[in-house]
């Protein structure tokens, strides 16, 4: 089929360079407007120079990153073995697995939703929600989790199958249309010349967005039925076989605990922060968001070469293999040093944008100035995971997981804010990266010393 043909180019003989780049490009364009648009929420909802408003989307956080544990698990596992599958030239294997992927991400996120709102009550407390900030939380809360777990962990499940077959320009339109719509929507249902919601009106604007950019790749898979190894035909449920149950989980699993660490060490932090007010917290939600630009377009842009990383990894062709990863680390790590330092040295003016309050702005210039020395590093170990989950190494991305927070994180922030109360916790995160960005380079090097096989059919493929 004249679609394989293309792929196969793609995947297999294109140059390193224009590979990489028309993969990631959409990815990193992608990864940025979602940057925007959460930084979004927060300056509009900053333009309110209310810290209650602010602190209610800073602590809602930790449970919005719940949402990556299933986006890893049924995202990143079925995107890994879609593109493995590729590489294998075993194409049935491809859609069953996307249709595993699909309906995985839309029943879990529905029951994500179910439990939020039983526990709502002690989720609250657990989130440091107090007297002053838990009305505002708690409508926050309602529209991003209790009514927008299933679009938006569908909508990212969604791109990263898309992307996993090489449409990377698709994967990005689809999230880029919701992240433009919720920009939109924001300031009309925040401020107060709008319909004056305040936080609620965020997460209003963000579960509307969501369900517009599931409902993008919905139509897309329709139009392009025939022409797409991506499949919503639930009677392909039957169709999944152990080896694809086995490879997904085998990915996801790690990566989704990998997620939870996450939220749980973010939990951690914003408790430690709650005790000095909702000014730390609001400043350390704009200190975070403000990192998560960096970060997210680095993250986009090794996710843009998983595909590639991948096919090559299973295809057998291990110098490829190496290419792309090095090609993408040489891009990515001077970028990474060069916004660091503007962070550095602008990180006044920078919180001053999202919101014009003395006491945030010093609390925030100080957060920044931490949180940001470890932006290259974080971007390093981000590429390592996302080779270790490119080859199905779930439990070598799982034992980095552990090592990042269980072993240096969550133990740094509970020392360092212990020796030097609040300003400590900005620097937990920069020394445990660079620790691991350490163990990173070496667990890369044992992977390129892979030496060079054919064609890896570990399952006898099943072509169309």
């Amino acid at each position: 089929m004249s679609q394989t043909n293309a792929k196969t180019e793609l995947f297999e003989s294109m140059p390193i360079p224009k590979a990489v780049a028309q993969l990631s490009i959409p990815m990193v364009i992608s990864a940025l407007v979602t940057v925007i648009y959460n930084l979004a929420d927060t300056y509009f909802v900053g333009m309110l120079n209310n810290p209650i408003e602010n602190a209610a989307v800073t602590l809602v956080y930790p449970v919005m990153l719940a949402f990556y544990a299933f986006n890893n698990l049924f995202g990143v596992g079925t995107s890994s073995m879609m593109s493995r599958s590729l590489g294998r030239g075993d194409y049935e294997r491809v859609k069953n697995s996307s249709a595993f992927g699909f309906y995985g991400a839309l029943f879990s996120g529905l029951l994500f939703s179910l439990i939020c709102l039983i526990f709502r009550l002690p989720l609250l407390d657990l989130l440091g929600a107090d007297g002053q900030t838990r009305t505002a939380t708690n409508n926050y809360l309602f529209w991003t989790v209790l009514c927008g777990a299933a679009p938006a962990i569908l909508n990212v499940v969604q791109s990263q199958m898309v992307r996993s077959e090489g449409s990377s320009f698709h994967a990005g339109i689809g999230t880029m249309s919701g992240c433009i719509l919720n920009i939109i929507l924001d300031p009309i249902f925040i401020l107060p010349w709008g319909l004056n919601m305040g936080a609620a009106g965020a997460g209003l604007a963000t579960f509307i967005s969501n369900c517009v950019a599931c409902l993008y790749f919905i139509v897309l898979a329709h139009v392009k039925r025939g022409h797409t190894f991506c499949s919503m035909d639930i009677r392909r449920l039957k169709k999944v076989d152990k080896v694809v149950v086995k490879e997904i989980l085998g990915v996801g699993i790690p990566a989704s605990i990998q997620n939870l660490l996450n939220v749980t060490g973010t939990t951690i932090l914003n408790n430690f922060t709650a005790v000095h007010g909702a000014s730390a917290v609001a400043a350390m939600g704009v200190a975070q968001k403000l990192t998560m630009v960096p970060t997210q377009v680095a993250m986009g842009f090794s996710q843009g070469i998983m595909p590639l990383v991948s096919y090559n990894y299973a295809s057998g062709n291990r110098k490829r293999m190496r290419s792309a990863i090095t090609f993408s680390a040489a891009i990515v790590t001077p970028a990474m040093l060069l916004v660091s330092l503007g962070y550095w040295l602008g990180a006044g003016p920078l919180v001053q944008a999202f919101i014009d309050d003395p006491q945030i702005i010093a609390y925030g210039t100080r957060f920044l100035q931490g949180l940001c020395i470890g932006i290259t590093f974080l971007c390093l170990d981000f590429l390592v995971v996302g080779v270790f989950q490119s080859l199905g190494m779930g439990k070598n991305a799982l034992i980095f997981a552990i090592l990042r927070k269980l072993i240096l994180e969550i133990p740094l922030l509970y020392l360092l804010n212990r020796f030097f109360p609040l300003y400590g916790l900005a620097y937990a995160q920069p020394v445990a990266e660079i620790i691991l960005a350490t163990v990173a380079m070496f667990m890369l090097q044992r992977i390129f010393q892979m030496p060079q096989t054919q064609r890896n059919v570990s399952e006898e493929p099943n072509k169309d």
